[in-house]
């Protein structure tokens, strides 16, 4: 089925759990060598903190602009998903494009249509629990390679004058490093771009578990 956009979908308030604040340093620029999906991968876990936020900041901009093209900078890349999945599913490479990129099209516009509702939203900080970080082993979830995966991280954004929180279904490493893999839910009743839980207030980060 192809996926389809349609208003996004609200959930209900949660109660605010593990907080990280926006002041970073600038990014130092990336190092001239091969994409990282084209190397090989590593059991090395990804840190939260900074980086992390440095991220999700990158995420919310591209959802600021309702531009899905900003959003694939910190999505997992298309050379490591191939790899992850040949020899598991039929085709990885159209399954890349025509679901996970697909979907992340119709959700980034999906977020911004409730982000940007009457007026814009400013990006506050990213919500995580690093405790529900989970080392994914080769052959489960049909992957044939390992990687970290965290669930349900929150974008919270000031709205308003008042906070407003989305969720990020999941994110998974490569090579130490996160990536979103899901913005909207995985798997959703249909094939339409979808906000996950929307919530006044920071919400809650999770729950815990998925691949």
């Amino acid at each position: 089925m192809t996926p389809r956009r349609a208003r996004p979908a609200r959930g209900l308030a949660t109660l605010a759990a593990f907080t990280l604040a926006l002041a970073l340093s600038p990014a130092a620029p990336a190092a001239a060598g091969p994409p990282p999906g084209r190397l090989p991968p590593t059991r090395t876990e990804p840190p939260f903190g900074a980086p992390l936020t440095r991220e999700m900041a990158r995420l919310a901009a591209a959802i600021a602009s309702d531009d899905p093209a900003r959003a694939l900078a910190v999505f997992f890349p298309e050379a490591a998903y191939v790899r992850m999945k040949t020899g598991e599913i039929p085709d990885p490479a159209r399954d890349y494009a025509d679901r996970l990129v697909a979907f992340l099209r119709l959700d980034v516009a999906a977020y911004h249509a409730v982000l940007d509702a009457g007026r814009p939203a400013r990006f506050v900080r990213v919500a995580a629990d690093p405790a529900f970080a989970q080392w994914i082993a080769p052959g489960a979830c049909e992957n044939s390679l390992g990687y970290w995966h965290e669930p349900g991280v929150r974008l919270v954004f000031a709205h308003d004058h008042r906070f407003v929180s989305v969720g990020v279904d999941s994110l998974i490493s490569w090579r130490g490093a996160w990536y979103v893999v899901h913005l909207g839910p995985n798997p959703r009743p249909r094939d339409v771009g979808t906000v996950l839980s929307y919530s006044l207030g920071p919400g809650r980060p999770g729950p815990p578990g998925g691949c």
